[in-house]
């Protein structure tokens, strides 16, 4: 039952969905997973031979016809197939790994296009904790599974089954009380298997808590002290963790009941196989040799049999863990392709609303036209929904109903399919500086750009002060490097965006940081880039709105006010009460000889 105010949660993937994702892992790499199959098999057939030739010794020892010859032969035999399990074993395995390795690869790079198509309503209602668990400690949990689980379990199962095999050639009898121990296994492993995933999604979705909870309170950490929520914090926290504590008591209870009863399911066979067997050869019904050969397969049951059990707990773990890491594909969709390409750059928005909560829009029959090359400012008191509208003309999200079209194509549509390009970007407030070299923090918007352009993009911003790091565009940057104050990461951003190239580009108070000159050349430098450079401002200040081609007004989710600035003025409306109280507070000079 959901607790009051529960944050809503990404989707979970059913069986099925699993099920499916794992056939196309091995089906991606099958040729490496025949090869898998093949080497097990022949490892399994190798371990086999062992306690047959054994057998034979005994049996030539107790009829008196062995020689000292002939038991080297057989001695030489057992010593060659053992070495060649050995060696097949290790082959099996080490192809094995490097399959899981391959196929953690594309899962890794499945689950961060997933998450970079993640709607940005869908990312603020489920939060950071359970996005971030499931890219981290799920995907590290089936990781673990590709890596070490499958392989052993897999090479386990071979040898199993041609244990079982070879034990019902070499006597039926012995055959049939090898499986003695099968219905403890199957009655344990069913009510096992009946309450592990939900118990193990439970507990992953405690672990998510735990992670909002976690990282919500260190973000906000000056917040929780002025506002004195210590104490409530570390309530909330406290029983997030109670919570995390009982799931782990529950997957914990089911694991102290599958092992006890399995350990002593592949144990009974051994005990039977000697006991059975013994009493058969004191009847004459079955040789020594074949009670010794049986005993050895019976014992040889015992170690492919625990690696099963101890990976079995893993197994259903990842299971649990697949599920929550395809439930966000379940959110983002399949990337589209084949889609067509836009006629021009014009921007149109037609009877768009939007909600980040079912019920209540923020975004009301919104009809916009945006011209290339256009410079239009958006502005509105706070909440008016601008940042939402910059963020639906970027394709960062999608209208509940409407359209958001760049050359009659879903701005969205081409976004998710990673056919935006250069088309748009959006410039926000939160800029990020990524750990390694300034190089590679510029780079990763031109792959192929060589230094020089990278130091003209970063003059274009006024970025001056690269000239003073002490290795220039080596200099490692962010975590565990030079620090850049947050005016520095505002210009490295727009110098990515430079680099990028895009026909429009989206700026949500992107220049809060900077000081109202440099705010003003950087902009004017980007627009100055391409003549026909669309450039969408969100504006804090209205100076921008002055210098735009036209303002759109908006008001309560809806454009009010649409026209250019003296228009605008002229008409009396909203924007000329914005303009008359922005001046009344206090403009700077220049800027107030600018308007």
């Amino acid at each position: 039952m959901s607790r009051p105010n529960e944050p809503w949660r990404l989707p979970v993937a059913d069986r099925a969905t699993v099920r499916r994702a794992g056939v196309e892992l091995i089906k991606a790499d099958w040729r490496s997973m025949t090869l898998v199959v093949l080497l097990a098999g022949l490892a399994a057939a190798a371990g086999l031979a062992g306690p047959w030739l054994l057998g034979r010794i005994v049996t030539r020892v107790e009829a008196g016809d062995a020689t000292m010859s002939s038991v080297d032969r057989l001695a030489l035999g057992v010593l060659v197939c053992a070495v060649a399990q050995l060696v097949l074993t290790r082959f099996a395995l080490n192809h094995s790994h490097r399959f899981g390795e391959r196929a953690l690869a594309r899962l890794r790079e499945e689950v961060v296009d997933r998450a970079l198509a993640l709607p940005a309503r869908v990312v603020e209602q489920a939060g950071t904790g359970d996005l971030t668990t499931r890219s981290s400690m799920d995907v590290g949990t089936v990781a673990t599974t590709l890596r070490s689980a499958i392989p052993e379990v897999f090479v386990a199962g071979m040898q199993l089954l041609f244990i079982f095999a070879a034990t019902f050639l070499l006597h039926p009898l012995l055959g049939l009380w090898a499986l003695v121990g099968m219905p403890f296994v199957l009655l344990v492993t069913r009510w096992y298997l009946a309450r592990a995933r939900a118990a193990y999604l439970v507990e992953g979705e405690a672990a998510s808590e735990v992670a909002e909870i976690v990282a919500a309170t260190a973000e906000g950490a000056r917040t929780v002290e002025v506002f004195g929520l210590r104490r409530r914090r570390v309530r909330d926290a406290d029983a997030a963790i109670g919570r995390a504590y009982g799931a782990a008591r529950r997957t914990l209870f089911l694991r102290t009941v599958l092992f006890p009863v399995t350990e002593f399911a592949h144990s009974l066979p051994v005990a039977v196989t000697l006991f059975v067997g013994g009493h058969a050869y004191l009847d004459g019904s079955i040789s020594l040799g074949v009670v010794v050969a049986g005993s050895l397969y019976m014992w040889q049951l015992v170690e492919p049999l625990d690696r099963v059990l101890m990976w079995v707990e893993q197994l259903q773990r990842s299971g649990a863990a697949m599920a929550r890491i395809k439930g966000i594909g379940m959110v983002a969709g399949e990337p589209r392709s084949g889609l067509p390409a836009p006629a021009d750059d014009r921007i149109e928005m037609r009877g768009v609303r939007y909600a980040y909560v079912d019920g209540h829009d923020v975004l009301k029959d919104v009809d916009l036209t945006v011209r290339p090359g256009e410079r239009l400012a958006l502005v509105g008191p706070s909440g008016a929904g601008k940042t939402t509208l910059g963020k639906l003309l970027s394709g960062a999200d999608a209208p509940r109903t409407g359209s958001v079209e760049v050359g009659g194509v879903p701005v969205a549509d081409l976004a998710a399919a990673d056919e935006l390009g250069n088309r748009v970007v959006l410039v926000t407030q939160e800029h990020h500086v990524f750990i390694g070299s300034l190089r590679d923090n510029l780079t990763m918007a031109a792959a192929d750009a060589d230094d020089q352009r990278l130091l003209d993009a970063l003059a274009v911003v006024g970025a001056d002060w690269v000239k003073d790091l002490p290795d220039g565009l080596d200099t490692q940057v962010g975590s565990g490097g030079t620090d850049l104050d947050p005016a520095q990461a505002q210009q490295l951003s727009l110098a990515r965006v430079e680099l990028a190239d895009p026909h429009t580009l989206i700026l949500d108070e992107a220049t809060s940081l900077l000081d109202p000159t440099t705010a003003r050349h950087a902009e004017r430098a980007m627009a100055a880039v391409r003549a026909d450079r669309t450039v969408i401002a969100i504006a804090h200040r209205l100076q921008t709105a002055h210098d735009a081609d036209r303002v759109a007004v908006v008001e309560d989710g809806r454009i009010a006010e649409l026209g250019s600035h003296d228009e605008l003025v002229a008409a009396d409306g909203p924007y000329a009460a914005l303009w008359r109280s922005w001046h009344g507070r206090g403009a700077s000079a220049d800027e107030g000889r600018a308007g």
